[in-house]
């Protein structure tokens, strides 16, 4: 899968890009602020993103999880506080909240790529919140 990283903390996203390459993915590109995820999503088109809700440029993940909505760009949040979602996640399938470890983002990357490639069988692991519409398909398979 070709992955999308949004994430302002330097040490944290490039923990995240090791992971997601090991795990056989490839990371299209790596964003700090609105604006860089704004030109990834338009220059790579990617199949998935990890979005951090509160960036350098303030709590604009959500926006960017918005414009991956409008693009059907499957995508989880990363964040330190859930409560700062809105509700219904604005499209995201769910969250993974900080501190997360690198076994739980392990199961969760794994979870997430067989749910994309249209495994409905599937269970979600601990540690990955689904949204509330995700988790009504998820019940529906």
């Amino acid at each position: 899968m070709k992955i999308m990283i949004v994430e302002d903390e330097a040490l944290l996203a490039l923990e995240l890009e090791l992971e997601v390459e090991a795990a056989g993915h490839v990371v299209v590109g790596t964003a700090a602020s609105r604006k860089a995820a704004f030109d990834i999503i338009e220059s790579s088109t990617p199949e998935f993103a990890f979005v951090d809700v509160h960036l350098s440029d303030g709590p604009s993940g959500i926006e960017i999880g918005r414009r991956l909505a409008e693009r059907e760009v499957p995508f989880v949040f990363v964040t330190g506080n859930v409560k700062r979602i809105p509700e219904g996640f604005v499209g995201a399938i769910g969250a993974i909240e900080k501190p997360y470890t690198m076994n739980g983002l392990q199961n969760a990357l794994s979870y997430i790529s067989e749910k994309v490639t249209g495994d409905q069988t599937i269970s979600p692991p601990p540690g990955l919140i689904l949204a509330k519409s995700f988790q009504r398909q998820n019940d529906a398979s």
